[in-house]
């Protein structure tokens, strides 16, 4: 982004807003402080109480340690600090929100008994499913059709292919959406779409595409004819909730053909435009009943921001339409940050702590909390295969040299440990003996499991399990294996930069 175009930008206003907000409040924090000493007596009264709550909040152990540490260090600051990036507490307004659709959600949403009853001769399943029916009323199904596409690309061949095909109504959920050949193609065929009368409707984060569309943007779709919501609107404002960032990548057509996993709408996720190396992502098609979470779960964020709410059953499809005969179990699921359910990261835990032969996993950041190390740690001690790819080329240095920093302790643990050679990996995949996959949106790092909306499928003997397969182990043979000798030959001030970053990973 030229100078110019930064300047005339969003981006540029609401950072410099929430700066001279900062600086405002140093300067008046310390004036007051030197000045008057109750108000230092004060401060520091509520910068212990804070700590208290640190301490007694259900949350990962070492994240407390950072937090008491940078708050009785900085004062009230630090006070800031934790509200901005440590406390997950939600703001009312969107706590209701959630709750009122989960509410709306469990109306239509129906646990099918007859596969629980089946599931309680295979262990895996009935874990699974009890897991993601208890955490989320996210029911099982049978009879679906999957396709895995182990580059975006194709990924994004199929979804131009079932995009011209709709009748109805499509959803498209996406973080980024970049003005792009790949949304220029996209856009048109929305724009023909709602000439022809179908339901268009088009939801992308705020933050995720802040640096790509103009403010007037969304009122610019709305006027085609493209139902448009901005998902949490940046505000030039210090405030919490700007943290929780929707993340999910969604489009659903006529309540039959879904589509989800890592890409994003811009070009680099089909390489047409080149950034660190080859981009690798992966997705997922599911045809059939399962789809109707897919549409629930997009109508869940529609009607946060709407003041007319959308009934679902208006866009769910009868299961007496479907003819599809596709092997196994689909339990497709959406997470949100507005509860203590943390489903994305109970999946990746599930399927870890039930691992027999292998685990393996691809994430773009490796940002992990001592429960997942531990979980990981134990797999390993169990005789479990366990098998990390991270990318070759990064997209972020700091988050990639805090991934680096993990990789140390992981690899001392007996974790393999994977650099994707040809670029940057993005996609976030989970396979674990030749049953299990997962493919959604959840990477291994913190903002995934505590901060985002995310969504993924979780999928049990279906018959794309084997091109995931076949896409893991070509990945390997195209990556380095990451070896202790490697991340001793670092430089030694390297290693402690990386140590130090590790410490304060959970604002990353």
């Amino acid at each position: 982004m030229n100078l110019r175009k930064l300047v005339k930008s969003k981006i540029f206003y609401v950072g410099l807003a929430i700066i001279i907000q900062c600086i405002v409040i140093f300067i008046t924090v310390y004036y007051f402080t030197s000045k008057y000493f109750f108000i230092n007596c004060v401060l520091s009264i509520i910068s212990v109480c804070t700590c208290i709550h640190v301490i007694n909040r259900n949350s990962d152990s070492s994240s407390k340690l950072l937090w008491v540490f940078t708050i009785m260090f900085l004062p009230f600051f630090g006070c800031i600090l934790y509200l901005l990036f440590g406390d997950k507490k939600i703001p009312k307004e969107l706590m209701v929100q959630d709750r009122q659709a989960v509410e709306d959600y469990k109306k239509y949403i129906s646990q099918n008994k007859q596969y629980l009853d089946d599931s309680y001769g295979d262990l895996i399943l009935q874990r699974m499913s009890l897991m993601a029916w208890n955490n989320g009323y996210f029911p099982v199904y049978q009879n679906c059709d999957t396709t895995y596409f182990p580059k975006g690309e194709d990924q994004y061949n199929a979804m131009i292919h079932e995009l011209i095909k709709a009748k109805k109504f499509i959803f498209i959920e996406f973080f980024i959406i970049n003005k792009s050949v790949m949304w220029d193609t996209i856009l048109q065929i929305l724009l023909d779409k709602v000439q022809e009368g179908v339901d268009v409707r088009l939801i992308y984060d705020d933050f995720g595409s802040l640096e790509f569309f103009e403010m007037d943007y969304c009122e610019w779709l709305n006027n085609k004819g493209i139902k448009t919501h901005v998902f949490n609107k940046i505000r030039p404002e210090i405030a919490i909730q700007m943290n929780n960032r929707d993340h999910r990548k969604i489009i659903v057509i006529d309540g039959k053909v879904g589509f989800t996993g890592g890409c994003n709408i811009s070009d680099e996720y089909i390489n047409t435009k080149k950034r660190f190396g080859y981009w690798k992502d992966m997705g997922l098609m599911v045809k059939g009943p399962c789809v109707e979470t897919l549409t629930v779960s997009f109508l869940q964020i529609w009607n946060y921001q709407e003041s007319h709410k959308t009934n679902y059953n208006d866009f769910i499809v009868s299961k007496d339409t479907f003819h599809y005969f596709g092997n196994g179990y689909v339990l497709p699921f959406f997470d949100s940050p507005t509860d203590d359910k943390y489903v994305g990261k109970n999946m990746h835990l599930n399927m870890l702590n039930h691992a027999y032969k292998y685990f393996w996993i691809t994430t773009p950041y490796l940002i992990l909390d001592s429960e997942m190390i531990s979980a990981l740690d134990l797999a390993v001690d169990n005789g479990v295969d366990v098998r990390i790819v991270i990318p070759g080329i990064p997209d972020k240095r700091m988050v990639y040299d805090v991934t680096k920093a993990n990789v140390d302790e992981l690899i001392r643990k007996g974790v393999k440990v994977y650099e994707y050679t040809p670029g940057f990996i993005h996609g976030k995949v989970c396979l674990t003996d030749d049953r299990n996959a997962l493919v959604g949106t959840v990477n291994m790092d913190f903002r995934s499991y505590y901060l985002h909306y995310e969504c993924g499928i979780w999928m049990r003997d279906t018959d794309c399990i084997s091109d995931i397969k076949k896409d893991f182990l070509n990945i390997f043979r195209s990556s380095h294996l990451v070896t202790l000798e490697d991340c001793e030959n670092v430089n030694s001030i390297i290693r402690i930069y990386r140590k130090i970053l590790r410490i304060i990973s959970p604002l990353l």
